[in-house]
């Protein structure tokens, strides 16, 4: 008679259809939460502080011990004959506030500079020995020696130069910019002159005897 039905399902009837499943055609995708991160590296907050740079002038507070200065023969000298120089330091170490940190400061000696009060003066790597821990005689020169060219009294200097390194806490010595130097007490020099002559008795056979 004309007449049409239509079943359950099928296209045209307005029952029996089904929704779009979760990521079906249709559907809005969610990217799925990153898991949490079990690293210490993942702590919020945490960042990185790096040492400060030290220089020269920031260990003000931090002073070396003044080096030691002597000479042989012992206060004396003879014109126009190596008067030996010997100026002693070692390395030291300090502990101490520096830039709001704990640290300590080690100091090392490089570099010595002699003044000899005549005038002249002398850079060395070292310090110098004695004649006796080298083997010499006496009055033989050496790299710190030096010849008096008169008599008179001379007062010698010597100025240490030390290399600072400092160390946070960590272990490792960062090297400090610059360098620091400590003076040893002046050392006086009585420099004579010595004379021969052909005497026919000694000084302490002839006191007033001449050269006695």
């Amino acid at each position: 008679m004309g007449a049409s039905a239509t079943r359950p399902g099928t296209p045209g009837g307005s029952s029996g259809g089904r929704e779009p499943g979760p990521g079906g055609p249709g559907s809005v995708g969610q990217a799925p939460a990153a898991p949490p991160c079990a690293s210490a590296l993942c702590r919020p907050g945490y960042g990185v502080i790096g040492l400060p740079d030290v220089t020269a002038a920031d260990l003000a507070s931090f002073v070396p011990a003044a080096p030691t200065l002597t000479g042989e023969p012992l206060g004396l000298g003879v014109a126009g004959m190596p008067t030996n120089l010997v100026a002693a330091a070692s390395t030291q170490l300090q502990s101490g506030p520096l830039l709001g940190y704990d640290v300590t400061v080690r100091f090392r000696p490089v570099g010595y500079r002699f003044e000899h009060g005549d005038g002249s003066g002398a850079s060395h790597r070292a310090g110098g020995a004695t004649w006796a821990s080298l083997g010499l005689a006496d009055y033989a020169a050496t790299a710190t020696s030096h010849t008096y060219a008169a008599p008179g009294i001379y007062r010698a200097t010597a100025t240490v130069v030390y290399e600072a390194h400092v160390d946070f806490g960590s272990g490792a010595w960062r090297p400090v910019e610059g360098s620091v130097t400590s003076s040893a007490t002046a050392y006086d020099v009585r420099v004579v002159e010595v004379r021969s002559a052909l005497v026919a008795r000694t000084c302490l056979e002839d006191p007033a005897g001449p050269a006695c």
